[in-house]
């Protein structure tokens, strides 16, 4: 499926069982770009040693890849807190700075209020705080952050995207428009494609399967996908992500299957 499309087509670190390296040699001849998933914690970390990332440089370099590098999921920038989004701000900044030689097509950034926060049960006030301290985190993030705005794309949840999306365009965001959750959360997929796809720098794909996301293609409506190939054609970007954001070898080559009666 590599350069088979007018966008650049990838899925994520995560599609055989192994660490990232061996995966990104796995899809380094499959894919355009790949999504790492990063994370570290008191238990456990992923991040990539320098050794690996001047390993992952040079894969890039001979196989025309690029990297979509998604920012911890345990950031919360909507936090009521400022010293727990100045630590949220400081775990990004970390994985820019250990990314930095990486020929990088995006950072993909949640708007999060805090650990299993439901944003969609908040008060009025709570909300405002929520947008306020979104607006202050991200003055903080650019200014130690030193990126592009727009490589920075801010995601979809499970909340109404136009509740951040002047957060968005005031700080020069762009949008990772994620289709599965759209399809998951009941989201209008239609209205969503014409409100944000033309600042959408990434797209994540993926179906729902026995309740869960993130599955296969199989799982996704094939009215929605030929929706959004449709929608990627009437606004082509050759620079857009198009991730399959699933984390099996199965759900991979199934998905791929599925985008193979879809090149142009």
């Amino acid at each position: 499926m590599k350069n088979r499309f007018p966008f650049r087509f990838g899925t994520t670190s995560y599609i055989i069982p192994a660490d990232i390296i061996p995966n990104v040699e796995y899809l380094k001849d499959k894919v355009d770009d790949i999504e790492l998933v990063l994370f570290e914690s008191d238990e456990f970390s992923n991040l990539p040693s320098a050794a690996d990332m001047q390993r992952l440089a040079s894969l890039a370099g001979e196989h025309d890849l690029t990297y979509s590098v998604h920012l911890p999921l345990d950031v919360y920038l909507g936090h009521p807190d400022r010293g727990e989004r100045k630590r949220s701000v400081g775990k990004c900044r970390r994985i820019a700075e250990l990314t930095e030689i990486l020929p990088k097509s995006a950072y993909v950034l949640h708007f999060e209020a805090g650990p299993g926060v439901d944003i969609n049960g908040f008060s009025e006030a709570e909300m405002r705080l929520f947008v306020d301290s979104l607006h202050d985190s991200s003055a903080m993030l650019l200014d130690r952050m030193p990126v592009e705005p727009s490589s920075i794309c801010v995601e979809n949840l499970n909340y109404p995207y136009e509740l951040v999306m002047p957060v968005v365009e005031e700080y020069g965001f762009s949008v990772t428009l994620d289709v599965g959750h759209l399809e998951y959360y009941g989201f209008p997929t239609e209205a969503y494609l014409q409100r944000y796809l033309s600042r959408a720098g990434v797209l994540h794909m993926h179906g729902t399967r026995e309740g869960k996301d993130h599955n296969s293609l199989s799982g996704m409506n094939p009215r929605v996908l030929d929706m959004v190939m449709q929608a990627l054609q009437d606004d082509p970007r050759t620079d857009r992500v198009f991730t399959l954001e699933i984390f099996s070898e199965e759900d991979f080559a199934d998905s791929s299957r599925i985008m193979e009666s879809r090149v142009p």
